[in-house]
């Protein structure tokens, strides 16, 4: 049994993950701003991350053997929890995300054309930390989202304190209604109405994980292993826009109506103009499994098209 703090987990694999936690046998403290109940058998401590003095004062003398931080967006929040969290944990796993290999927000080192990319390609310990950004303004986080959690990954490698590791997330699916970004649920509702669906010329693959196997792997990451540095997370298979929408056309009995976005215009999600894959060769060889994204996709599917329309929109 080991004592785990996790940073959010009030919802979608975050939930899961403190579920899955708890059924484990670890004790388990939650910290967030108080806006969700907490699950039973969990502390849960009410603290705003970003505000380092209620921080620490909610933590009071408390230590742990692993925090997982869901929802670290910023290299100006990762230096609090860094200042935080010194002294009071072994090892620290933050979420992050496969935008941080996203070549259209950063100048990144060249892979031949369709290669699914290892997590070198992106190093946190190399990679520049400017916190004199402003990160605390919301629409420029926004608009920076991948660059935030490249740097906030670089903070946390650099500072030290305690041993580091991240979890680039694929593009997460399944739960149906608990699948908050909408995503899944934009085709089942444009196939499911016939109305058209924009794509690039030539929609290039990307790679998908399911809300459960992502909690599996955190919770392999806090308590199975103790590699430091990032780990991509992506279930086997790349699949495009079209194959995944002909999974759901399959479900649905009707055929997704194409138009070709023009160049530079917006696409519909999962749709891209860039070979948007990670390899997950390194979970692997650390001991994790992946399923196929071909199993899970058809339930996935499944459970979105049980979404009444004023919940998938």
């Amino acid at each position: 049994m080991e004592r785990i703090c996790v940073i959010g987990g009030s919802r979608y694999f975050g939930k899961l993950l403190v579920q899955r936690l708890v059924a484990a046998g670890h004790r388990v403290t939650v910290i967030n701003r108080g806006s969700t109940p907490p699950l039973t058998g969990v502390e849960h401590l009410v603290a705003d991350r970003d505000d380092e003095a209620a921080l620490t004062t909610a933590l009071g003398s408390r230590t742990f053997d692993v925090v997982v931080d869901q929802v670290c967006y910023t290299p100006a929040q990762a230096a609090i929890a860094a200042r935080v969290f010194s002294g009071r944990t072994a090892r620290y796993v933050m979420t992050s995300t496969i935008e941080v290999y996203d070549p259209a927000t950063a100048a990144l080192p060249h892979v031949p054309h369709g290669t699914s990319v290892p997590e070198d390609i992106v190093d946190p310990a190399a990679w520049r930390v400017e916190m004199d950004l402003p990160w605390h303004d919301a629409a420029y986080l926004e608009a920076h989202y991948a660059e935030g959690k490249r740097q906030a990954e670089a903070l946390f490698t650099q500072v030290g304190g305690f041993a580091f590791a991240s979890v680039r997330s694929a593009h997460v699916l399944g739960g149906g209604a608990q699948e908050f970004t909408g995503r899944l649920a934009h085709y089942v509702e444009r196939i499911g109405q016939g109305a058209e669906i924009a794509v690039h010329a030539k929609a290039l693959p990307t790679v998908f994980i399911h809300y459960e196997e992502l909690a599996d792997l955190l919770l392999w990451a806090a308590t199975a292993t103790d590699f430091t540095g990032p780990v991509n997370a992506c279930s086997d298979g790349l699949l495009d826009v079209r194959a995944l929408a002909a999974v759901i056309a399959a479900r649905t009995g009707r055929e997704p109506v194409y138009r070709t976005s023009t160049a530079g215009a917006t696409a519909s999600p999962f749709s891209f103009d860039r070979h948007y894959a990670m390899s997950n060769s390194r979970a692997k060889e650390l001991g994790f499994t992946f399923s196929r994204t071909t199993d899970w996709l058809p339930a996935a599917v499944a459970e979105a098209l049980d979404v009444p329309a004023a919940q998938a929109t």
